[in-house]
């Protein structure tokens, strides 16, 4: 695989695709760490009876955090299959509404929510439109949290034969699939705060964690990814049992290395 500080351009269209996936998603997807949830309560401020919004829920993996916690949350989702599995997902949260829209055409509630947040999601939505509506959504003394989780380059073994079944079988995905790294991410959020001049200074905070998996979570992972889910489906199939016979070969499970990132910032 590809590694590159720089990414292409970000092709929105492609966010309809994990919709596709819903229930995968739910199941291999990572959640996020205590320490990143108690970091955004924390930096916000938030009160206990204090109202969250939340921009791609996904299936809840966000939300159920804050969800258990009691706070009053308004999650908008795109995708209508991850929607209703999110909704499912918090149905014993009753001060939890999943909204199936798109963010930028939800009837916008003006200064009705203490904290914002998103976790992988914020980029599908043009930075330009994104900001200055999280922005507008806010109490005056309200923040915004966004968070990724990104997959750091492995150079073991087990990795560089995974990335010659890549080039291998699917060079178009091989080429495409850049890694975004923490300083690349971290340039690109800040200065979109910046540029939409509705919010003050970034904090920026980083979780490390990994995860043992087997070949076949492994390759329904890269499954959920928009890359892959792009690639023709028969290219997708060869691709994957050669991914699995690789881990196989390695001892029949793979460690996965993740890094969430967190990016607060109160409004201005």
């Amino acid at each position: 695989m590809k590694k590159s500080s720089e990414v292409p351009n970000i092709d929105r269209s492609r966010r309809v695709l994990f919709d596709e996936a819903a229930a995968l998603y739910d199941e291999v997807r990572p959640g996020y760490p205590e320490a990143l949830v108690e970091d955004v309560i924390a930096l916000s401020g938030i009160g206990r009876n204090g109202r969250i919004l939340e921009v791609g829920c996904g299936s809840g993996k966000a939300t159920l955090p804050f969800a258990k916690r009691g706070y009053r949350m308004l999650a908008i989702e795109l995708g209508q299959h991850l929607a209703a599995l999110a909704a499912e997902n918090c149905r014993p949260y009753p001060n939890v509404q999943i909204l199936h829209s798109a963010f930028e055409a939800w009837p916008l509630e003006e200064n009705g929510f203490d904290l914002a947040i998103s976790g992988e999601a914020f980029h599908w939505i043009p930075p330009e439109i994104g900001y200055p509506r999280l922005a507008q959504a806010l109490k005056p003394d309200g923040s915004a949290a966004l968070f990724w989780i990104l997959r750091p380059l492995q150079e073991t073994a087990v990795y560089q034969a995974i990335a010659a079944v890549h080039k291998e079988l699917a060079p178009d995905i091989a080429s495409t699939d850049h890694v975004v790294t923490p300083e690349w991410l971290t340039r690109r959020i800040t200065a979109n705060f910046a540029d939409s001049n509705r919010f003050g200074e970034v904090t920026v905070r980083q979780y490390a964690w990994s995860e043992i998996m087997t070949a076949e979570k492994y390759v329904k992972l890269l499954d959920t990814q928009s890359s892959y889910r792009h690639a023709d489906r028969k290219v997708r199939e060869k691709l994957y049992a050669g991914i699995v016979d690789v881990i196989e070969a390695y001892g029949g499970e793979i460690e996965r290395p993740y890094l969430a990132i967190l990016f607060h910032a109160p409004l201005a």
